[in-house]
C-alpha cells in the first residue's frame, strides 16, 4: 500500500537459481540473460516465471531467492502471494453457479445477500451482479476501510459498504474496486453453503491439480516452499516486509500459489474452460468474462506504441490490444509480493510472473519480454524503457520539490496539549483506530500500522509510518493529512483525514471518543443515584457490575466511560461528558456538559 514506488537503479548482486526446465524453442534464446537482468537492474529478491503454448509449459524457471536472507533459492514451484490475480477465480465460481442456474448476472446482490446495501437508493435499485464483476457501481476503492481496519469476518466488512460514499453513478465510470469482489465470495458462500476458500479449493485447485496452492497466510507458512515478500529501501537495500493477512477479504486477493500450478490456470482459459478435456468453466462463460463488459478509460494509443491499443475491463480480467493481439491479463499487489498472470486466446500462449517484491514494475517487464519474442513480434527493451522513465520521474519530482513553496504556516502550535487529543476515533464503512500521546508526541495506531503525527501548522499533521522502536520513517511523502477539528465545548471533536479516499473531494471524518481508563466495578457505586435539574430527575446506575449508564426521561440510556477524575464521556455522543462533584469521597452533584452549555444536577 505504497503511495510511491521507490525508484531503483544502484547495483546488487544476485544469483539465479531455478529448477531447470530446458526449452528447445529457439524463439526464447538468450531469455535467462535477459531476464537476469531485470532482477539486478531492479533489485528483486527472486522472482519466478512460467510460459504455456497450447497443453504445454514450454518454459519455466526461478530467478534469485524465495528467502533473500538465507539465499533459499526460487523455483518454479515457489509459492508467492498472487494479490488480485484471485479475482478472475472468484467471478470464476459466479460463472459456475450461474451454469447451474444458482444466480442471474442481471439481478440485485442483495437478492443473494440481504444484507449489502449501498449508500444511496440509485445505488441501491440500479446495481446488478453484473456491475460488481466489471467495477461499474460508481464506488472509488475505499481501500484503507480493509487494509487499516482489517477483520477476519468477510460478513462485517460486507456491512461497511452501506456507508461508502461514491464517486460517481452507477456504470458512469470504471472505478477498481476490491469490496466488490468480496460481495461475489460471498454471494458463492451463501448459494454454495461452503466457504469461498473451500469453493476455490474444490472446484479449481483439485481439477487442475493445484496441489500446493492455497488461499491462506496460515497455509503459505505451512507449504514446503513459500516465499518471503521484500520492499526496496534507499533505492537499493532488500528489506524483509511482514505477510500482509488479507483474512476477510480473501475473495479479492488471497491465493497463493507457483508458477508452475498457474500455468494450469492459464491452459483452462486457453482451452475455453477446460483441463485436460474436462470442462472446469463453461464455455460461454470463458467468452463473457474475457470480453469487453466495461471502458476503463478513453484514450489514444501513444506515440511510443502505437500498436499497444485500448483497455477494458471483462469479469476479473483486463483486455488489451499488444501488438495486434488480443490480450487477457491481471496484476497483484500486496504486502511484499508482485504477479501478472496473461493469455492471448487467439495465439493460444499464455505468461505467468510471480515477483516477491512490493509494487514492483517487474511482472509486466517480463511479461512484454516474453511475449515479445513469442509472438515473434518486434522487441521492445522495456526494462530499459522503463528504467528511463522511472529515472526521468524522479528527477522531475527533485526539480518540482525544489520549485515548490510550502503552505506551511510558520510559528504555529496546536491548540490542545498533546494528551487531550488521545482517544479513540470512529468512522461507519471503515472503522476505530487510537492516537496516544509519547514523549509529547502524537502517534495513531491503526491496524497493524503506527504513524507518528508530525505537527504541520495549527491543528493539523502529517503521518509518517514508524517501526516496532517508534523509529519514523520520513522518506516518503505522505498525501494524507490529519486535520483536528474542536467542538463548542473547546475539546477535540473529531479528525478530518484527507486523501484518506482520494477520489472523494472531501475528508472522511472519524469522531472522538476520549481515552478510557481503567476503573474498579466498586467505586462505580459511589456514582449511583437520582441527580435533580429543573424538576427533571436524571438516574445513574451500574448494569453487569462493571458499567456505569446515564438514564435522562424520554432519552435512551447511554453509557458512560470513565476518563479519570469523576469524568465520563458519554458513549457514541461527541462533545458530551458527565463530570461529579467529590466532596471528600462523597459525590454531591453531577454536570452535564454539552456542546451548548454545562448543566449542573445536585443528587437528591
Amino acid at each position: 500500500m505504497k503511495t510511491t514506488l521507490p525508484i531503483l537503479f544502484l547495483f546488487i548482486a544476485a544469483t539465479s537459481f531455478a529448477q531447470k526446465k530446458t526449452t528447445s524453442d529457439t524463439r526464447l534464446a538468450g531469455i535467462d540473460e535477459k531476464l537476469q537482468a531485470v532482477l539486478t537492474d531492479w533489485h528483486v529478491a527472486g522472482f519466478a516465471v512460467a510460459v504455456v503454448e497450447k497443453d504445454k509449459i514450454v518454459y519455466a524457471k526461478g530467478f534469485g531467492y524465495r528467502d533473500y536472507e538465507n539465499k533459499k533459492p526460487a523455483t518454479p514451484n515457489t509459492l508467492f502471494a498472487i494479490g488480485s490475480c484471485t479475482k478472475a477465480f472468484t467471478a470464476g465460481l459466479l460463472g459456475m453457479l450461474r451454469n447451474d442456474n444458482k444466480i442471474s448476472f442481471d439481478e440485485r446482490p442483495s437478492t443473494y445477500v440481504p444484507e449489502l446495501k449501498f449508500f444511496n437508493d440509485e445505488m441501491n435499485s440500479v446495481i446488478t451482479v453484473k456491475d460488481l464483476m466489471r467495477h461499474s457501481t460508481g464506488l472509488p476503492r475505499h481501500d484503507l476501510s480493509w487494509y487499516f481496519f482489517n477483520t477476519p469476518s468477510k460478513d462485517s466488512l460486507i456491512r461497511r459498504i452501506q456507508y461508502m460514499e461514491p464517486s460517481a453513478h452507477v456504470r458512469e465510470k470504471w472505478q477498481y474496486n476490491n469490496f466488490m469482489f468480496l460481495a461475489q465470495g460471498v454471494m458463492a458462500e451463501r448459494l454454495t453453503g461452503q466457504s469461498w476458500e473451500k469453493n476455490i479449493s474444490e472446484r479449481f485447485f483439485k481439477p487442475l491439480e493445484m496441489n500446493t496452492s492455497n488461499a491462506s497466510i496460515t497455509e503459505l507458512k505451512k507449504s514446503g516452499e513459500p516465499s518471503l515478500g521484500y520492499e526496496v529501501k534507499n533505492d537499493k537495500d532488500i528489506v524483509k516486509m511482514d505477510y500482509y493477512n488479507i483474512s476477510g477479504m480473501s475473495p479479492a486477493g488471497s491465493i497463493n500459489s507457483s508458477v508452475n500450478e498457474m500455468a494450469h490456470w492459464l491452459r483452462t482459459w486457453i482451452h475455453g474452460g477446460k483441463y485436460n478435456g474436462k470442462e472446469i468453466l463453461p464455455a460461454s462463460y470463458v467468452n463473457e468474462a474475457i470480453s469487453s463488459q466495461m471502458i476503463i478509460g478513453a484514450a489514444l494509443p501513444t506515440k511510443e506504441h502505437p500498436d499497444v491499443q485500448f483497455a477494458n475491463y471483462g469479469y476479473g480480467w483486463f483486455l488489451a490490444s499488444y501488438k495486434g493481439h488480443y490480450r487477457v491479463e491481471h496484476g497483484g499487489n500486496i504486502n511484499g509480493f508482485s504477479a501478472s498472470t496473461c493469455f492471448f486466446p487467439s495465439d493460444s500462449l499464455g505468461v505467468v510472473v510471480l515477483v516477491n517484491q512490493d509494487g514492483s514494475p517487474v511482472p509486466s517487464i517480463v511479461r512484454n519480454m516474453i511475449a515479445d519474442r513469442m509472438l515473434k513480434l518486434s522487441l521492445s527493451d522495456w526494462n530499459k524503457e522503463l528504467k528511463d522513465a522511472v529515472e526521468k520521474n524522479k528527477k522531475a519530482e527533485k526539480e518540482t520539490t525544489a520549485k515548490a513553496t510550502s503552505s506551511m504556516k510558520k510559528g504555529t502550535k496546536p491548540s490542545h496539549l498533546p494528551e487531550e487529543f488521545e482517544g479513540k476515533y470512529s468512522l461507519d464503512g471503515y472503522g476505530t483506530f487510537s492516537i496516544r500521546s509519547r514523549h509529547d508526541s502524537l502517534f495513531a495506531n491503526m491496524g497493524t500500522y503506527t504513524y507518528w503525527l508530525k505537527h504541520f501548522h495549527y491543528d493539523i499533521f502529517q503521518p509518517f509510518e514508524v517501526d516496532k522502536k517508534y523509529k519514523a520513517d520520513t522518506t516518503d511523502k505522505p498525501s494524507m493529512r490529519f486535520s483536528f477539528i474542536t467542538g463548542l465545548n473547546g475539546e477535540v471533536e473529531r479528525v478530518a483525514i484527507h486523501d484518506l479516499e482520494p477520489s472523494l473531494k472531501k475528508a472522511l471524518e472519524f469522531v472522538r471518543q476520549p481515552a478510557s481508563k481503567e476503573i474498579k466495578p466498586e467505586e462505580l457505586k459511589k456514582y449511583i443515584g437520582d441527580y435533580e435539574l429543573a424538576a427533571i430527575v436524571a438516574k445513574v446506575f451500574v448494569k453487569g457490575d462493571k458499567t456505569l449508564f446515564l438514564f435522562v426521561p424520554g432519552q435512551p440510556e447511554y453509557e458512560l466511560v470513565y476518563l479519570g477524575n469523576d469524568k465520563f464521556s458519554i458513549k457514541g455522543l461527541s462533545g458530551y461528558k458527565v463530570e461529579f462533584e467529590n466532596n471528600g469521597g462523597k459525590i454531591s452533584a453531577c454536570s452535564f456538559v454539552q456542546p451548548n452549555g454545562t448543566y449542573k444536577a445536585k443528587r437528591k
